[in-house]
C-alpha cells in the first residue's frame, strides 16, 4: 500500500516550486486541473500482477517510453524523479490523470530507489547519469528500461552489465530498432546466408546540430544544476548545454558515435552475429573533429569516419556521420557481400539490391511484440529481452573504441574474450572512463 504523500519533495513544495518556476506557464497554474481529472477506465488487473513503475529522468525520452508502458493495463507509474522541477509538470499531470491519484515526486533518484512499492524504473537522465542510477537500481532490486547509450564510457558499460548479471535484473534498452520488422527482416535475412558472403558493412547518420554560441549565466529556478551535473566536471551553467543539448557536449555525451551509433552499428552487428552475443572488431581507427561548425558552442565532432576491422568472420565495418548522404537515406546500415549485392535498411524499409543496383525481391516475416511489450512480457518469463544489457554493453563498447580512437589519435586494439582494451592506445580518453567528481564514485561488481 502506497502512503498518502512520499517521495523528498511534498506536493506543496512542489506546487511552490511550480509556481515561480521560468516557464510559459508555472506549475501552480496547470497542475490543478490535471489533479481534477478522473483516471481513464481500464482492463481491470489484480494488483499482485501490477509493474509499478518510477521514472528517473522526465521529459523527453525517458516520459516517451513512459507513456508507451502506461498504455498497459498490469502498469502503474507511482514515482516521479528529477532535478529540474519545470520538467516534471507534463508527466505529473499525465499520470493523475490516469490513475486519479498524484505520484510521489522526487529530486533524489535514491530517495525513489528506497521506495519498496516500486517494482522497476525507467532511466530517462543524460548519458553520464546513466551508470549510477542502473547501477544503485540493480542493488536496490528494481528492473530496469535504460534508455540508450547505455553509459558514458567503456568503463561504466562493462559495469552495468556486470551489476546486472550479480542481481539477475530485467533490462531492457531503448534500442527499438531491434524491435521493428524492417530491421528484424533485415537481420534475419543476412544471417540466412541469402545476402552471401558480407564483407563489408556500413552504418551512417547526418549531424548537422549547431549548439550555437551562449555566454554562462545563472540556472532557472527549479533547476539543481550541480545535481544535474552530477559525477561529470562542474562547468559554468548555459541554457544549451542541459535537456536534449547535453548529448553533443563531450562533457555528459558522446556525440553522435554514441547517441544514434548504438542504433545503426548495433544493427551491423547483429547481422553478423549468429545471436546476441555480438561480434566486436580487433582494431579501430577513426578521423574525425569540429570541422563543419568550428565557432559552435558544442563540444563533440560533427564529420566522423571511423573504420573497424573484425576477424571471424573477416569484414570491415565503415561509421560515418557528417553533412550528407546522396541518394540514401539520411541514416541507415549497409551490408556488402563478397559478389556486390547490397542490403540497405532504415527506419521505415529495407531492401536488396544486385551489383548492379537492381531491386531484388525479399519475404517479410510477420511484426513481433512491440518493444516496450517485450520488456513487459520479459519481466513476468525471467527471460532476456530484445536489447539484453549485455549484448548492448557491446554495441556501446565498440561505438566507444571509435571515439577512443579518435580522442587520442591512435588505432585502437580490442581483445573480446578479456573484455578491454589491449596496451594503452585509447585507455587515457574519456570515452575509456574518467575520474568521477566528488561525492560520487562508480560502483563496480565482479561476477
Amino acid at each position: 500500500m502506497r502512503k498518502k504523500e512520499r517521495g523528498d519533495l511534498s506536493r506543496r513544495d512542489f506546487l511552490r516550486a511550480g509556481a515561480t518556476a521560468a516557464m510559459g506557464v508555472g506549475l501552480a497554474g496547470r497542475l490543478p486541473a490535471a489533479l481534477a481529472d478522473p483516471a481513464s477506465s481500464e482492463k481491470q488487473v489484480s494488483p499482485n500482477d501490477k509493474v509499478v513503475l518510477g521514472l528517473i529522468g522526465c521529459g523527453g525520452m525517458g516520459a516517451s517510453n513512459m507513456r508507451r508502458l502506461m498504455e498497459h493495463p498490469e502498469v502503474e507509474v507511482a514515482a516521479l524523479c528529477d532535478v529540474d522541477m519545470n520538467r516534471i509538470t507534463n508527466d505529473f499531470r499525465d499520470v493523475k490523470k490516469k490513475y486519479g491519484k498524484p505520484p510521489a515526486v522526487y529530486r533524489d533518484f535514491r530517495k525513489l530507489l528506497e521506495d519498496k512499492d516500486i517494482d522497476a524504473v525507467i532511466v530517462g537522465t543524460p548519458d553520464h547519469w546513466h551508470a549510477l542510477n542502473f547501477i544503485l537500481a540493480c542493488e536496490a532490486g528494481k528492473e530496469v528500461y535504460c534508455e540508450k547509450p547505455i553509459s558514458y564510457n567503456i568503463v561504466e558499460a562493462k559495469a552495468m552489465a556486470a551489476a546486472a548479471k550479480k542481481y539477475n535484473r530485467i533490462v531492457q534498452v531503448g534500442t527499438w530498432q531491434r524491435s521493428k520488422p524492417e530491421f528484424t527482416d533485415a537481420v534475419d535475412y543476412v544471417r540466412s546466408g541469402k545476402l552471401g558472403k558480407v564483407v563489408l558493412c556500413r552504418a551512417w547518420i547526418t549531424d548537422g546540430f549547431r549548439a550555437g554560441r551562449q555566454t554562462p549565466t545563472t540556472p532557472p529556478d527549479g533547476l539543481d544544476y550541480d545535481f544535474w551535473t552530477g559525477p561529470a566536471e562542474l562547468v559554468p551553467y548555459k541554457p544549451n548545454h542541459v535537456h536534449f543539448n547535453w548529448r553533443w557536449f563531450l562533457n555528459t555525451g558522446s556525440g553522435m558515435t554514441g547517441d544514434w551509433g548504438v542504433h545503426m552499428i548495433d544493427i551491423a552487428l547483429l547481422g553478423m552475429s549468429k545471436s546476441n552475443d555480438l561480434v566486436m572488431p580487433e582494431k579501430v581507427s577513426c578521423y574525425g573533429g569540429r570541422w563543419a561548425f568550428p565557432d559552435d558552442d558544442r563540444t563533440a565532432p560533427d564529420t566522423v569516419e571511423a573504420i573497424m576491422h573484425f576477424k571471424d568472420p573477416d569484414f570491415v565495418l565503415h561509421w560515418f556521420f557528417g553533412r550528407d548522404h546522396p541518394g540514401k537515406p539520411g541514416h541507415g546500415t549497409e551490408f556488402v557481400s563478397a559478389d556486390g549485392k547490397t542490403l540497405r535498411v532504415w527506419r521505415g524499409g529495407w531492401t536488396v539490391l544486385d551489383a548492379s543496383g537492381k531491386e531484388l525481391p525479399k519475404e517479410q516475416a510477420e511484426p513481433t511484440n512491440d518493444h516496450w511489450s517485450n520488456w513487459l512480457d520479459c519481466l513476468k518469463s525471467r527471460e532476456q529481452p530484445r536489447s539484453d544489457i549485455a549484448s548492448m554493453a557491446q554495441t556501446t563498447i565498440v561505438c566507444y573504441l571509435a571515439n577512443a580512437a579518435l580522442f587520442s589519435g591512435e588505432t585502437v586494439r580490442w581483445d573480446k574474450k578479456r573484455m578491454d582494451i589491449v596496451g594503452r592506445a585509447g585507455k587515457d580518453t574519456r570515452a575509456y572512463q574518467r575520474e568521477y567528481r566528488k561525492p560520487w564514485s562508480l560502483p563496480i561488481h565482479r561476477v
